[in-house]
C-alpha cells in the first residue's frame, strides 16, 4: 500500500470514517504522503525547501501521475511549503477516492440542508486498523524498518498521530521512533520537518 494510503487509514481509523486529526493536519499529512511517494520512486527531490522534478516519466499510479503533472505544469513554483499547502486542499478527497477504487473504503454522501458531505467508510475494520498495528509491530522489532515505513512514521509524528500507533507499545518502540526520523535520507527528513512546521502553523491559525 502506498504511503499516503496508509497515512489516510491511520488518520481515519474509525468505524464512521472520522478523522483523528484537525482537518488541516490531515490534509498536510496526506499532501506530504503524496510528495513522499514521488520522492521514494525517484521522480522528485527536495532540498533547501524546494521541490525539483528529476524524472518526468509517468508513475504507474494515476494519482501520483496527476501530482507529478501538476509539479511539472507549475514548475515556476518550487517552494515545498506552497506545494504542501496546495495539495492539502484536495488530498483527503484524492486519497479517499484512491482507496475507494481499491475496494478498501466505501464512499458515502450525506445531504444536510444545501450542503453535501462525503465520507469514506471502512469496508473491513481490520484492514483499516492494519497500518497502525503494522507500524507498532515494526518498532518493537530489532530490525530497522524500510525507508518508506520510516517516512510514514515521520509523518505520523509530524502530524500528531503518534498515540494512534504507540498506544500499547513498550519503551523500545518509543525510543526507536525518536531515533528513526533524524536518520531519514535528507530529502525525506526535510519533507517531514516542513510538514511538522506547516501543521503547527495551520493549527495555530485555526485553519479548517
Amino acid at each position: 500500500m502506498l504511503s499516503a494510503d496508509e497515512f489516510f487509514l491511520i488518520a481515519h481509523n474509525d468505524s464512521r470514517g472520522k478523522a483523528k486529526l484537525h482537518p488541516a493536519a490531515t490534509g498536510l499529512g496526506l499532501a506530504a504522503g503524496l510528495l513522499g511517494e514521488l520522492l521514494l520512486y525517484g521522480h522528485i527531490t527536495v532540498s533547501d525547501g524546494r521541490v525539483t522534478v528529476i524524472d518526468r516519466r509517468p508513475p504507474a499510479d494515476a494519482l501520483a501521475h496527476t501530482v507529478l503533472d501538476q509539479l511539472i505544469g507549475e514548475s515556476q513554483h518550487q517552494e515545498l511549503r506552497i506545494w504542501l499547502s496546495f495539495l492539502a486542499q484536495s488530498a483527503t478527497t484524492s486519497v479517499g477516492e484512491r482507496l475507494a477504487r481499491a475496494g478498501v473504503l466505501r464512499r458515502q454522501e450525506s445531504r444536510r440542508l444545501l450542503r453535501t458531505s462525503v465520507s469514506y467508510l471502512p469496508i473491513d475494520l481490520n484492514a483499516v486498523a492494519w497500518p497502525a498495528t503494522r507500524l507498532r509491530a515494526l518498532l518493537e522489532r530489532p530490525d530497522p524498518p524500510s525507508v518508506p515505513d520510516a517516512l510514514l512514521l515521520g509523518l505520523v509524528v509530524a502530524t500528531g498521530l503518534t498515540r494512534e500507533v504507540l498506544w500499547s507499545a513498550g519503551p523500545r518502540a518509543h525510543h526507536r521512533l525518536n531515533v528513526l526520523i533524524p536518520a531519514l535520507p535528507a530529502p525525506l527528513k526535510e519533507l517531514v520537518g516542513h510538514t511538522e512546521a506547516a501543521v503547527g502553523a495551520a493549527v495555530l491559525r485555526g485553519l479548517p
